[in-house]
């Protein structure tokens, strides 16, 4: 017999209660505690949760999380929906502490003050933020974003009174003070429908609710109110940026941190970012970020021997006190919360372009590991902050007879990761061809390139834009790029200008295209092209 999820309770039944001890995920060396065993007889609850049970306290545990509730209907339904996991889907699968009977997701609301036997008192805080850890868990890709959308995820404890609590007690509704506010319902707005501006301030008003979600609606609010009052003023798309330090990391490797002239009120990190620099001797150039944010960043740039005057001029001409227009920030590397594992490959000064996200993602625990091929110890840059995450960090020395073999880092990486390629054009086209024979999909495997081909035969492009059309002639040392932007100006967005990001991608009408760079997947060539590196043949339509 189906159960009618959204019938409404007065009372329940605790089926199991559940802890469990910090230990390595199955294939990874992230620890968490979501393997929960059940316990036998009675178990003391106090404000951090039950005595004895374990959290990674970066994203579970404390306060608002004390104690994690779940409905055991649920897993008839998981079962149906992913039989090649049928076995995994039993109680306590999803790290719950308690495994109730008919509470769930469409009849639980936030707030909710809820007796469980004749001592315990918790209320209702918040909905749980599924994680990688779940796919790692069921052994399925990509799974976690199923269970807010279904609504399945489960919900978090915070306790009133402190007391004692077995399997069997009775769970009793002693108040209700949101009814219309479900645990289903927040999930509508938190991840389904988050720019219904009504509801988002209503969320923010909920005092109960847990300070993971009530934040996440007041930062909305507040976004949403300096709109209404015209303040949210757009960046200007060039700001003048200060150097405040200048620094050898290697003999070919100079470390250069720029700060804003005028801050900018809000200013996120910037972790796989590009940023893109006017230079003193006129040219454009875009760096991959090594830290910072939008008002204070570093760059690390190599002093490239067939320089054509950028590298040469940061190294050379570029000095602390100087000031650089330098471009909006843009998106580098797509970072992928389904994988259970991230695995970095980098060569040289590739390293900039994921030293940061490395260790953000080491600070979270969150399972990353990165390897890294350099010519000699004195030319690698950033050591200190290397030997900081060191247990994470494969370095491979040319100068000792070390070779980074990129086919076993392939074929032995554990299951669930995504791949993150930077170096040069050599280690590239390695990877691109190791990847392909082992069969790893392209949309779990990222290319940073830091150079490209960008050269050619010349051709013509119709280029289709705001109703009319317009031919004009790109020459074999010049990109598509550079072209329309020279014709229309910064109106055409770009950021990497290697073929990584596809900031610059366009839309293809007609003709055939030399397809360069990696930022494209295969089904998106017949339509579209990325502007930066690609060249038609002979003669093509586009649109911008």
């Amino acid at each position: 017999m189906i159960q009618d999820l959204a019938a409404p309770f007065s009372t329940d039944q605790l089926l199991e209660v559940r802890v469990g001890k910090m230990k390595p995920m199955k294939g990874l060396k992230v620890e968490s505690g979501i393997d929960k065993k059940t316990c036998d007889g009675s178990v003391f609850v106090n404000k951090m949760g039950i005595v004895g049970d374990e959290h990674d306290y970066t994203f579970h545990g404390g306060v608002d999380k004390a104690v994690h509730g779940y409905c055991s209907a649920h897993y008839a339904s998981w079962k149906e929906e992913f039989p090649s996991a049928a076995d995994r889907f039993v109680p306590g699968g999803f790290g719950e502490n308690f495994v109730t009977a008919h509470m769930n997701e469409r009849n639980v609301c936030i707030g909710d003050i809820i007796a469980v036997g004749d001592e315990l008192r918790l209320q209702v805080s918040l909905p749980r933020q599924p994680c990688f850890k779940l796919n790692q868990r069921f052994e399925l890709k990509n799974f976690a974003p199923n269970t807010w959308k279904l609504s399945r995820t489960g919900w978090y404890y915070r306790v009133l009174r402190e007391g004692h609590v077995k399997a069997g007690d009775e769970i009793r509704l002693v108040e209700r003070g949101w009814p219309k506010w479900t645990i289903e319902r927040i999930q509508e707005y938190l991840h389904r429908n988050q720019t219904d501006p009504a509801m988002n301030e209503e969320l923010a008003a909920i005092e109960p609710l847990g300070a993971e979600s009530r934040n996440a609606f007041k930062r909305r609010v507040a976004k949403q109110q300096k709109k209404d009052r015209k303040e949210e003023k757009e960046a200007p798309k060039w700001r003048e940026f200060r150097i405040v330090e200048k620094k050898q990391q290697t003999p070919r490797i100079a470390s250069i941190v720029f700060e804003a002239v005028e801050p900018l009120d809000e200013a996120d990190p910037s972790e796989g970012e590009h940023a893109k620099i006017k230079l003193p001797n006129g040219l454009v150039r875009t760096y991959s970020i090594v830290d910072g944010d939008k008002n204070k960043f570093q760059l690390a740039v190599a002093l490239d021997e067939n320089s054509r005057g950028g590298s040469k001029c940061l190294h050379e001409t570029v000095k602390v006190g100087d000031t650089v227009p330098v471009g909006p920030m843009t998106a580098g590397i797509p970072m992928v919360p389904s994988a259970s594992n991230h695995v970095f490959v980098a060569g040289g000064i590739g390293i900039t372009a994921f030293l940061s996200v490395v260790e953000v993602l080491i600070k979270y625990n969150i399972s990353a590991v990165l390897h890294y091929a350099v010519r000699s110890a004195d030319e690698t840059p950033f050591k200190e902050r290397l030997e900081k995450i060191r247990d994470h960090v494969h370095i491979y020395d040319k100068s000792k007879g070390q070779r980074m073999v990129l086919r076993d880092i392939v074929t032995t990486m554990p299951w669930n990761s995504h791949l993150y390629f930077c170096g040069p054009g050599r280690l590239m086209e390695e990877a691109q061809r190791e990847v392909a024979a082992a069969g790893i999909p392209e949309t779990e495997v990222h290319y940073e390139a830091f150079s490209a081909d960008l050269t050619g035969d010349p051709f013509e492009v119709v280029v289709a834009r705001q109703g009319g059309e317009k031919t004009l002639k790109v020459g074999g040392e010049e990109t598509l790029l550079e072209v329309l932007q020279r014709e229309f100006g910064d109106d055409i967005p770009s950021s990497c200008e290697v073929g990584n990001c596809g900031t610059c991608k366009i839309n293809l009408k007609e003709g055939r295209v030399d397809h360069r760079g990696t930022a494209l997947a295969e089904e998106e060539k017949a339509t579209s092209m990325l502007a930066c590196v690609s060249r038609g043949i002979g003669r093509i339509a586009v649109e911008v």
